[in-house]
Parts: C-alpha cells; sequence; structure tokens
C-alpha cells in the first residue's frame, strides 16, 4: 500500500485527518490514576465525549490487566461475549483466553509491565500500540529463565461495545519474545 501525496487527498481524507486530534494526557488522566495511562491518545472528535472515555476506559483497563494479571479488570474490560478473532492455537475462546495467557505469561515474566504508547479512538475502534517488558525469572514451558530481559510489542484493534471490548484483533512480535525467552536461537 502506498501513502497518497497531501496534494491528492479527498475532501472527505482532509477531513478525517483535520477531525484527529492528538491528545495531551496530564490532564486528562490524574495522577494517583492507577490504571495504564497512554503515552499519546489520538481521537475522532466526532464522537460522543461519554463514548471516547467508556472507550479509553475499556482500553486502560485491559492494558493494566496484561501488567496485574487482576481477573477483575478482563472482566471489566471485556464483553461477557468476548471473542478474540486472532485466536492463537490452543488458546481458549471468549474471556478465558487472555485470562489464560496471562497465568502463562505471569508465571514466566512475574515483573511484566505492559505499557500503551499509543491509542487511537476511532468509531468503536481502539487501535492500542503496546510495549511490554520485564525479566524472564519465571518459567514458560520447560525453559527456566536465568532473569534476562524480555522487551517487545503487540498492536491490538479492540472493537468496543457499550463500554466494554467485544472483539479484539492483535498481532504481537511472539518472534522477538521466543528469541528472547530463549526458545529458538536469534
Amino acid at each position: 500500500m502506498s501513502l497518497l501525496p497531501v496534494a491528492r487527498l479527498t475532501r472527505a481524507s482532509c477531513w478525517l485527518l483535520t477531525s484527529l486530534v492528538t491528545v495531551a494526557l496530564t490532564p486528562v488522566f490524574a495522577a494517583t490514576d492507577s490504571l495504564v495511562q497512554p503515552r499519546t491518545v489520538i481521537v475522532d472528535h466526532s464522537l460522543a465525549k461519554t463514548q471516547v472515555e467508556a472507550q479509553i476506559l475499556a482500553a486502560r483497563r485491559y492494558g493494566t490487566f496484561w501488567t496485574t494479571g487482576d481477573e477483575a479488570l478482563a472482566r471489566a474490560a471485556l464483553a461477557p461475549d468476548f471473542k478474540d478473532s486472532t485466536l492463537p492455537p490452543g488458546r481458549p475462546q471468549g474471556i478465558t483466553g487472555p485470562i489464560a495467557a496471562s497465568k502463562t505469561m505471569h508465571a514466566a515474566i512475574p515483573d511484566i509491565q505492559c505499557e500503551v504508547e499509543q491509542m487511537m479512538v476511532v468509531g468503536d475502534r481502539v487501535i492500542a500500540h503496546l510495549h511490554f517488558t520485564g525479566h524472564f525469572t519465571g518459567q514458560f514451558k520447560s525453559v527456566q529463565g536465568k532473569g534476562q530481559p524480555i522487551d517487545f510489542i503487540a498492536t491490538d484493534i479492540y472493537r468496543v461495545v457499550e463500554g466494554r471490548i467485544a472483539e479484539n484483533w492483535h498481532l504481537e512480535d511472539n518472534l522477538t519474545l521466543v528469541q528472547q525467552l530463549g526458545l529458538i536461537a536469534k
């Protein structure tokens, strides 16, 4: 896919670009807020403020869940009929899938942190660019960690309905992760 030169943008494209605004987060989220705070949020300002706030809250709960492993946050973020549209082999569908994956990750990387580098809110979607860090001190499959650093990224697309993530598409840099875990050579 190639990018169009600015001179060839359509009127609709220009409108969309001008309606998306980067929001400085310092005044938006209180310093005492315990949820993950995105570094940058880009919002389609044609959306109702309450819709934007609900979508951001769901995404922040889900990001915090990956850091803490707190199942209550996953259940608050995900709709009861949550669907993982890029379900990895062996992972159960629904809310139990991310909960099982989180338990596996926390067993291997107890200090795992999920930072939200960027978040875009457009229509009923939230796109989150995630950055995971920690140290492999636990066990993953049959491999025991030796404290090696873990540092990989992921991108999630959430479809949010009534303030909860109803569907998710995700792409993780699993090659980097399995190399850092020592499962395959670099």
